[in-house]
C-alpha cells in the first residue's frame, strides 16, 4: 500500500480571533480545534501518516494529547515556523521518503468530510496536484493602494467571477512535485500563502476541485460560532 501523508500546519498566533488561546487550541466539541480537525481527516483511511506542525512550546503537550486519541495512521507533533510555509516545510522534512501523495490541511478546517479529501486525493494521484475551492459569490475588485487612507482603495478592475475560485484545503500534491516546489522557493527566497501557489510557480498545473461553504476556515470568533451551529445542525440530523 503505498503511503500518503497529511501535514497540519497549527503553529499560528490567531491574533484575528481576539483570544489569548491560539485558534487551533480553541476548544470545539469538548476538544481542541486541531484534535476535532484531526479526527475529520483521519475518516480518510487511505492517509497512512500524520504531521502536525505547532509552536516548539506547544509540541509536548499536543504530542500528549494526541496520544490520548489512539489513532492507528501514525501521528506526530513536530516544532512548527514563523510562517505557515517554514511550519510546512518542517514537517515535509519528516515525511517518509516513500510516500506518493502529500495533502497539506489547515488546522483550523474542522468541516472537511472524507469524500473531498478522498477526491483530492484521487486527483493528485492522477494529475500530480489538486486543492479544493470554491466559486466566488461576491463581484471581485483589483484595487491599488499606498496614495489614500488605510481604508480606501481605488479600484483598478473588476475580475469576472467565472474566472475565480476560493482556494481551501486540502491540498494534495505528489511528493516528488511538492518537495521540488519547496526547494525553489527556498532557493528564490520566495514565501506564498499556499502550497499551490509553490507549485504554481514550477509551471506545474493545479486543479481544483469543488470545496464546500461549510469548509470554511477558523479565523475570527464569528466563525467558531458558524462551525459550532454546523455541528449542532449535523447532529439532529439535518
Amino acid at each position: 500500500m503505498s503511503r500518503i501523508a497529511a501535514i497540519l500546519p497549527a503553529a499560528g498566533l490567531g491574533t484575528r480571533m481576539g483570544a489569548e488561546t491560539p485558534k487551533q487550541f480553541l476548544d470545539l466539541d469538548g476538544v481542541p480545534l486541531v484534535v476535532f480537525t484531526l479526527r475529520r481527516l483521519a475518516s480518510c483511511r487511505a492517509i497512512t501518516d500524520f504531521l502536525i506542525a505547532t509552536r516548539a512550546e506547544e509540541v509536548a503537550a499536543l504530542a500528549a494529547r494526541v496520544r490520548e486519541e489512539k489513532l492507528s495512521p501514525s501521528v506526530r507533533v513536530v516544532q512548527g515556523g514563523g510562517t505557515r510555509q517554514e511550519s510546512v516545510a518542517n514537517a515535509l522534512a519528516e515525511v517518509s521518503p516513500d510516500t506518493e501523495i502529500i495533502v497539506v490541511h489547515d488546522a483550523v478546517r474542522p468541516f472537511v468530510t472524507r469524500e473531498q479529501t478522498e477526491r483530492v486525493i484521487a486527483e493528485a494521484r492522477s494529475r500530480g496536484a489538486a486543492i479544493l475551492g470554491i466559486p466566488a459569490i461576491d463581484t471581485v475588485k483589483e484595487v491599488k493602494r499606498g496614495c489614500l487612507p488605510e481604508d480606501v482603495a481605488l479600484i483598478s478592475a473588476t475580475i469576472p467571477r467565472e474566472r475565480i475560485v476560493l482556494a481551501q484545503t486540502p491540498q494534495a500534491f505528489s511528493a516528488a512535485l511538492l518537495r521540488e516546489a519547496f526547494a525553489a522557493a527556498r532557493l528564490d527566497g520566495v514565501t506564498a500563502s499556499d502550497e499551490a501557489c509553490l507549485v504554481e510557480r514550477l509551471g506545474r498545473p493545479v486543479y481544483v476541485v469543488q470545496g464546500s461553504d461549510r469548509n470554511l476556515k477558523i479565523t475570527r470568533a464569528a466563525d467558531l460560532q458558524l462551525v459550532r451551529f454546523y455541528l449542532a445542525e449535523e447532529r439532529d440530523g439535518r
